[in-house]
């Protein structure tokens, strides 16, 4: 049965307050290489400026921007806890990637550009130019702003690439899965370093459910906090198909 576009006849300040309010959708998991067909069918379905991702954390839903802090301080406790493995890194590596080695060329957390989002090998390189400047960690020392030669430690194919601060090794790590040499900081294995934001979906299993700290990791969080939310007039305006607003993702 078609539903009646009721708020299409309400004064203009009204419906201009629906286009203002928006309402989380459903959680659309772990995207990895499917990250651009999905955007395309979000921006095809409510409009490129009629959806966004956010999060769930300790109950409000909040930017994208807010909730990475919260999966980098995840790592900032993790490694401020494992000395030996913060030694590791920095006497033997000399930058760290996740699915591509080019991947050592980015910086930021938003990434429209790659082919997946990548975020734990910039959260290690952040984590580790912090403790530069950190007095109690005397063993990360500032190093020089160079490209070098950096042999992958699971390939052997040698990169021109620029060494991470802090970073002093001829190392390039890896952080992926079980075969990479960095499966030690694999999401999955790095535990979330706040109980409130632990939680667990009965009805699906991904892949991160199965590795390293299951439903209490870092990728976990990430993932089960993640909602799509759309603007409320482009909701309405799905009709008969608002009980599925996210099909064929």
């Amino acid at each position: 049965m078609s539903q009646p576009s009721w708020w299409t006849s309400l004064p203009q300040p009204a419906t201009d307050a629906l286009a203002e309010t928006w309402i989380p959708v459903g959680l659309p998991g772990f995207a990895g290489t499917d990250k651009h067909r999905r955007e395309a069918v979000l921006d095809e379905r409510f409009g490129p400026d009629g959806w966004r991702l956010a999060h769930v954390v300790r109950g409000r839903i909040v930017s994208f921007d807010e909730a990475i802090l919260e999966y980098e301080h995840a790592y900032r406790v993790h490694l401020r806890a494992n000395r030996a493995l913060v030694r590791f890194l920095v006497e033997a590596c000399g930058n760290v990637y996740d699915w591509a080695p080019e991947n050592v060329f980015d910086h930021a957390y938003r990434q429209p550009h790659t082919e997946a989002n990548h975020y734990q090998d910039i959260s290690v390189r952040r984590v580790i130019a912090e403790l530069v400047d950190d007095p109690d960690w005397p063993e990360v020392a500032e190093t020089p702003s160079e490209t070098v030669p950096l042999t992958d430690l699971g390939t052997g194919t040698v990169h021109e690439f620029p060494r991470a601060r802090g970073f002093r090794g001829s190392g390039l790590l890896q952080i992926r899965d079980p075969r990479s040499p960095g499966y030690v900081l694999n999401p999955a294995v790095v535990p979330v370093h706040d109980p409130a934001l632990i939680t667990a979906i009965p009805s699906r299993t991904e892949w991160y459910h199965a590795e390293g700290c299951g439903h209490l990791s870092v990728e976990a969080f990430w993932q089960t906090s993640k909602v799509v939310e759309v603007r409320y007039d482009r909701f309405l305006a799905l009709g008969d198909d608002r009980p599925e607003p996210l099909a064929g993702l």
